[in-house]
């Protein structure tokens, strides 16, 4: 399964590559390493990372509706980001929206950890999650309330829509190491993760450390989740959605899913681009679809379908 993961990855990047402004042919190379590389690059990345930390998330927390979102800090990365335009600090130094997302995610971080005390447990990561969110959520509703100009307003608002277009390899040099780093704190939580599902006392009578495994989870959920939404805005569902179309395959042990969600997240965020890529010439569309939106789109029907599947 993961083999064919990783070819299935290979070819959407080739495609990714050749397509664009609805033709399918090899590029000029400026387009190609200026525009089309940095934004399958970040696909794959945002992709991996966020179907990753969804595959932990939902082990960790035995909750199949689990995702990056939970935790919070895609909510501060998204208000550090909404800062950076408030202040006007882009217009003149332009990594200063991908280190704004960054120090977002990175203070979002540290107050998760902070909020779920020095020995976390399931439910006080959760609790601590949603604080963090609603906090985040305010936070931003009021710098969106308070925008020095309807510029100002609409440039938050189009970035937290969600997108990989239009990034440069510097936005990929930024956001790579974090994602990186995460995937690497969670790829090595597969088997904690078996004994979390058996429940947090039997996983400690196995002698399991349960709080510092959670710790883990958060902090790589953050690197990664962060990373993500800190160059690419709010992009939804991908993490909610990978571990599900896996586990008809590969069972429901979350150990087994990790390396698997990577590849099936960065799978999926990249036939998601591809397809936000060809929609205006399919539909009458004055621009392209917001990613964000698109995996909005394409993920409710599919939280309907869970949610209809567990009921009684």
């Amino acid at each position: 399964m993961t083999l064919r993961l990783a070819f299935l990855v290979a070819l959407l990047v080739v495609a990714s590559l050749l397509v664009g402004d609805g033709i399918l042919a090899l590029p000029d190379r400026l387009i190609l390493l200026q525009i089309r590389l940095p934004r399958t690059l970040l696909a794959a990345l945002v992709g991996g990372g966020l179907g990753l930390s969804g595959a932990v998330l939902q082990g960790a927390l035995r909750n199949p509706l689990a995702d990056p979102g939970l935790l919070g800090v895609t909510g501060t990365a998204g208000l550090g980001a909404a800062l950076v335009f408030y202040w006007g600090l882009a217009q003149g130094f332009a990594p200063a929206l991908p280190l704004g997302g960054l120090a977002g995610a990175a203070v979002g971080a540290i107050c998760l950890l902070v909020f779920a005390g020095r020995a976390p447990s399931g439910p006080s990561l959760i609790l601590a999650g949603v604080a963090l969110s609603a906090l985040a959520a305010a936070l931003l509703a009021l710098a969106l309330s308070l925008a020095p100009n309807p510029f100002a307003l609409a440039e938050i608002t189009f970035w937290l829509l969600g997108s990989v277009a239009d990034r440069s390899l510097l936005h990929v040099a930024l956001a790579a190491p974090p994602i990186v780093l995460g995937a690497a704190i969670l790829l090595r939580l597969g088997p904690n993760l078996d004994a979390l599902s058996l429940g947090e006392d039997a996983a400690a009578s196995l002698g399991v450390p349960v709080g510092r495994t959670l710790r883990l989870a958060a902090s790589g959920v953050a690197l990664a989740a962060g990373g993500s939404a800190s160059v690419a805005g709010g992009i939804g569902f991908v993490g909610l959605v990978v571990p599900h179309l896996l586990r008809p395959v590969l069972g429901d042990r979350p150990g087994a899913l990790l390396p698997a969600s990577l590849l099936a997240g960065a799978a999926l965020l990249l036939a998601a681009d591809l397809l936000a890529r060809l929609l205006p010439f399919v539909l009458p569309l004055s621009q392209p679809v917001p990613l964000g939106v698109l995996t909005a789109l394409l993920g409710a029907p599919f939280v309907v379908a869970i949610a209809r599947r567990a009921g009684p």
